[in-house]
């Protein structure tokens, strides 16, 4: 590859945005110095588990024509490559899982549909944990997926095909899903931006429990910028989905401040106390929770009331699994892992009045994060409790000395955040002296999805962490 095509191939997805408008290059252009990129990196990365260059090369060409007739749409030519949980019409989508291994869709789930419509090109599938459970990516499928900063670490999951696609360039563009930080905990160990939305911001169809809000689709993107632009394509109403939010996505396009003057922000190191952090992270991102203030923000260390959020959390996810999955551990017993077989065994023991119980809770738990942020703007938080781990571990199984019970235990920074309804941002928040990066997770009230985007801009520019690339 030519030195111009692998800089291309690290620019960021609004630059390029231009580059194509401009005409400065073509959608075919772009899409081949990716797919050479893919061919040359993806092998030890193991981030791209299905390729599609044929159809890409045809869509490229059928963008760069729309181009010259001037029709185009706000992600136009730019590569995308879709999770592996995301079906997509006549291309493979496993899930991760050998019953699923040859299944090919006749239909795009709805967020496929969008990154097409507003023309992107679909490059492939990003690999997942089997049904996207859990936040380490590997299945028997396809194995594991390295954290391009570090090979034999983590990439994070769910979406750790789609963080490490972006680390390593390989996509310019990528989305997931986020029940409890499987788009922020990849971001936030491939040092990439993730956006877990307001439930509803990013309508999901099709969508069995249509009325859940505990799992959402969203971007991912290496500036917050980029996850903006995605959102102005992915936002927005559709009338088969029930908690679908009417705004209009075009604000999300506008350009985003630099500045932070007079915002109000609460640090919460460790969310009140809830959580153990690894102390190499709480280090890492001391000193940037002090740029803030630099910009012009008062920060406070506090943190919103957030019991009950665990037992929401894990009724609501356990019920979830219970509904998805028990026919399926009852049918093949042996082909789906343990973790699944255990969450699903752990829905099917409650009642209705456990369930009860977690919606009252719930319910209680939305209306503090409401009161806490009329008195904040946003909520400061490590993303992770954990650095990236060896891929040979299937969770980190204690933290400081504390152990971690079971799959879930370990990612409660984020987990706990996912039961408030809150939009949350992971942006790169540092490095360890060993140069492992950090995320930092930014969290405003209901709704607020464009407020974490420009803080969480805002912060990038002044700290520019996610310039820091890994070495390829």
């Amino acid at each position: 590859m030519t030195t111009t095509n692998s800089d291309l191939c690290l620019r960021s997805a609004t630059e390029l945005a231009g580059l194509l408008r401009s005409r400065e290059v073509s959608a075919r252009e772009l899409l081949e110095a990716h797919l050479d990129r893919i061919d040359r990196l993806n092998p030890a990365i193991n981030a791209v588990v299905t390729l599609d260059a044929e159809g890409a090369r045809a869509a490229a060409d059928a963008a760069d024509e729309a181009l010259a007739a001037g029709r185009l749409g706000p992600l136009h030519g730019l590569p995308v490559a879709h999770k592996d949980n995301h079906a997509t019409a006549g291309l493979r989508t496993t899930w991760g899982s050998p019953l699923r291994a040859d299944t090919v869709p006749t239909t795009d789930d709805l967020i496929v549909a969008r990154y097409k419509a507003a023309g992107a090109i679909r490059v492939g599938k990003t690999n997942i944990p089997e049904f996207a459970a859990g936040s380490h990516t590997y299945n028997e499928v396809f194995g594991v997926t390295h954290n391009p900063y570090r090979h034999g670490l983590s990439a994070g999951g769910s979406t750790g095909g789609g963080a490490a696609a972006l680390a390593a360039g390989l996509v310019p563009l990528a989305e997931g899903t986020d029940m409890g930080g499987s788009l922020r905990n990849p971001a936030a160990f491939c040092n990439v931006v993730g956006l877990r939305p307001t439930p509803g911001r990013v309508p999901s169809w099709p969508a069995p429990l249509g009325w859940s809000q505990l799992s959402v689709d969203g971007p991912m993107g290496r500036t917050v910028a980029d996850v903006a632009l995605q959102m102005s394509a992915l936002a927005g109403p559709d009338p088969r989905v029930p908690i679908a939010l009417s705004d209009d996505p075009s604000p999300f396009a506008a350009p985003l401040p630099t500045s932070l003057a007079g915002l109000r922000v609460a640090w919460a190191p460790d969310l009140g106390g809830r959580v153990t952090v690894d102390p190499a992270i709480t280090a890492a991102l001391a000193p940037s929770v002090r740029v803030f203030e630099e910009l012009g923000a008062t920060v406070e260390e506090d943190c919103p009331d957030l019991s009950g959020a665990d037992e929401v959390f894990g009724t609501l996810r356990a019920w979830i699994f219970d509904a998805s999955y028990s026919d399926l551990v009852r049918r093949h017993p042996d082909q789906v892992n343990e973790s699944i077989r255990w969450n699903a065994a752990e829905g099917a023991k409650l009642s209705g009045s456990d369930l009860a119980r977690a919606e009252a809770g719930h319910t209680a738990l939305y209306e503090r994060m409401v009161g806490f942020f009329e008195r904040f703007d946003v909520l400061l938080a490590p993303t992770t409790q954990v650095l990236p781990f060896p891929v040979e571990l299937k969770y980190p199984t204690e933290i400081g000395g504390v152990p971690q019970e079971n799959y879930l235990e370990w990612m409660r920074s984020c987990t706990l955040i996912s039961a408030t309804g809150c939009p949350a941002l992971s942006v790169p928040g540092g490095f360890t002296p060993d140069g492992l990066p950090v995320g930092l997770q930014i969290i405003a009230a209901p709704r607020a999805d464009r407020r974490v985007l420009e803080v969480g801009h805002a912060f990038e520019q002044a700290t520019r962490f996610g310039d820091r690339r890994p070495p390829l």
